[in-house]
Order: C-alpha cells, then structure tokens, then sequence
C-alpha cells in the first residue's frame, strides 16, 4: 500500500508560476513510475507528466515546455514545476505512483489560474 500526499496547489494569475509536490509513503514496494493527471470541471481525466526510476520523462504536448517533471527516487517524492501558467491548466491535480501491480493515486491539489 502506498499513500501518496500532494501539495503546492493554489490560485495564480495567468503567467505565473506554481509547483507541485507529492509525497509517497507506507510500502516497501519499488515504485517504477511516478506522474501527474489533471481534472477540470466536466472535463474528463488527463495526462500531464511522468517520469521513470531511471529518469525518463514524457509530457502532454498541451504542457509541453512549460512544466517540468522531476523526481527524488530516495525520498519517493515527485515535483511539477509549472511556469507560463495559462486559464485552460485550471485543474484538480492528481499525483500518481505506478509499482509492478498496481496504481496509487492522491487525493488531488487545485490549482488555478485566474486570467
């Protein structure tokens, strides 16, 4: 069982910046990926950031080049570096953490941008 505690979230004007963070803890189970999703209103789930053990990142082309993903594997804590910040990014945002079997998710963080 892995718990995983995000943070960061809040509102910021459009340009801004914010960072998340999320904080994985309870297993000792190797979690191979680690990322973020995002929810807005009467939107469905999507993609924003993930990245590997071994540090490979893939990114939703919508935040390409304004996020940054990364990762301290030790401390199983993953951070989303958001810059450039824009209305449309106003979201519930869900960390998530991938081991060999199975998904954990958080609780969410809103973030949102105000134009």
């Amino acid at each position: 069982q892995v718990q995983l505690v995000e943070s960061g979230g809040g509102l910021v004007q459009a340009g801004g910046s914010l960072r998340l963070s999320c904080v994985g803890s309870g297993s000792s189970v190797s979690i191979n990926v680690m990322g973020w999703y995002r929810q807005a209103p009467g939107k469905q789930r999507e993609f924003v950031a993930s990245i590997t053990s071994g540090g490979s990142t893939n990114y939703a082309d919508s935040v390409k080049g304004r996020v940054i993903i990364s990762r301290d594997r030790a401390e199983n804590t993953v951070y989303l570096q958001m810059n450039s910040l824009k209305p449309e990014d106003t979201a519930v945002y869900y960390c998530y953490a991938r081991t060999a079997v199975y998904s954990y998710w958080g609780q969410g963080a809103q973030v949102t941008v105000s134009s």
